[in-house]
């Protein structure tokens, strides 16, 4: 009898069935994985992405195709700036990193610019895990262009790829992101910087574990440098952006993540998540993994449309939001809700079902008062 396959490989073998045959996986990058930590309790999510299955042709394979990704024209000004900004032997990125993290070094001449090529990620990621540990040595500034990192999700091991990895003379590690949208008077969109401080949390997660195999463990700095047009220009400035909260949160998420190979098992034998399968089918194999769809889903998840539209048919809370579906406790349908609104069904004793009576009680007054007369028990619930 042949060997047993270990368990990694048997695990391998799996995802790549889910995905289809022939099918080539879709690696995992930081921003899918912050918002996977975002939602950790999606197991939709987290075996998709897990087994590198490509959500975009997946929703259009069923019939909701998504709206979520970068535009090309978005892609292209961010990838000139990008060359712009490490230009030079990235001389302009290193003289940013030095005045806004590291004042007191030297400064960075003659930075160090390895060769981090190799063949496949495991390869990508062991050259980079060297160079790292010889610029650590070396106490001078090192430059890593596009480095890979490996960081473990479910008990699947993610491939990530920074920007840019500063080592400072005193062998200390910082991650650089680029972007492509503008600081204005030395300020930026709020909602873009927390997005990008997400996906640098996610990057020093993965560069602390490659730092706690070197003896002494060089470390990693929490102040990540955020690269960005200087107002309408095309002009590199940057600021220092703490993300230890976001680091935080991060960790405790994607250890709160089920592992993949327990979703997988749990699924019917045989589902299958290629694109090229019947429609019923393929819905019927996304079916069996359970979904917690909120609306923010719809900026950070391909099937956010497909999803949106289940929660609906079901009339789940959570299509209004996480925060109402954490102040309606366990009331989980909107019938529920309004059932215990309208004193048809309920314990009265219950704080939530006793506020959802109340709002239905001052809706009522407030439509009497106007002159309404739509009946209480086909209204809305205030909130």
């Amino acid at each position: 009898m042949p060997p047993p396959r270990k368990q990694g490989t048997a695990l391998r073998q799996q995802l790549a069935e889910l995905r289809g045959p022939e099918v080539p996986p879709k690696a995992l990058d930081a921003r899918a994985l912050a918002a996977l930590a975002a939602n950790p309790g999606c197991e939709r999510r987290a075996l998709l992405d897990g087994a590198g299955v490509n959500k975009a042709v997946l929703a259009d394979a069923l019939g909701s195709p998504s709206a979520f990704g970068q535009s090309q024209f978005a892609f292209m000004r961010g990838n000139a700036f990008e060359a712009r900004v490490k230009a030079d032997g990235g001389a302009e990125l290193l003289r940013l990193v030095h005045e806004k993290l590291d004042p007191g070094a030297e400064p960075p001449a003659g930075a160090s610019v390895p060769d981090l090529a190799a063949v496949g990620p495991e390869g990508r990621a062991a050259r980079t895990a060297l160079a790292l540990r010889e610029a650590t040595d070396a106490g001078g500034w090192t430059l890593l262009d596009h480095p890979m990192v490996a960081l473990d999700v479910a008990g699947s091991p993610a491939f990530l790829e920074p920007d840019a990895v500063v080592v400072h003379p005193d062998g200390t590690w910082t991650v650089v992101e680029i972007k492509s949208f503008p600081m204005l008077d030395g300020s930026a969109d709020p909602a873009k910087v927390g997005a990008a401080a997400r996906q640098s949390a996610v990057y020093v997660l993965a560069l602390e574990e490659v730092a706690a195999r070197l003896d002494p463990a060089p470390a990693v700095h929490h102040r990540v440098l955020l690269v960005c047009p200087k107002d309408f220009t095309n002009l590199p400035t940057a600021a220092a952006v703490d993300i230890r909260k976001q680091r935080a949160v991060t960790r405790r998420q994607l250890t709160r993540l089920t592992r993949i190979e327990d979703i997988a098992a749990a699924l019917p034998e045989g589902t299958c998540f290629a694109p090229d399968l019947p429609r019923d089918e393929l819905t019927t194999a996304v079916e069996a993994l359970s979904a917690s769809y909120a609306p923010e889903c719809l900026a950070a998840c391909e099937l956010a449309f497909h999803c949106r539209a289940r929660s609906r048919e079901d009339g789940a809370v959570t299509s209004l939001g996480r925060a109402a579906r954490a102040e309606l406790g366990g009331l989980t349908t909107v019938e529920d809700v309004l059932a215990a609104a309208h004193g048809r069904a309920g314990d009265p004793d219950d704080p939530t079902v006793a506020a959802l009576r109340r709002a239905a009680e001052l809706r009522a007054e407030a439509l009497a008062a106007a002159g309404a007369s739509v009946p209480v028990t086909e209204g809305a619930v205030c909130h």
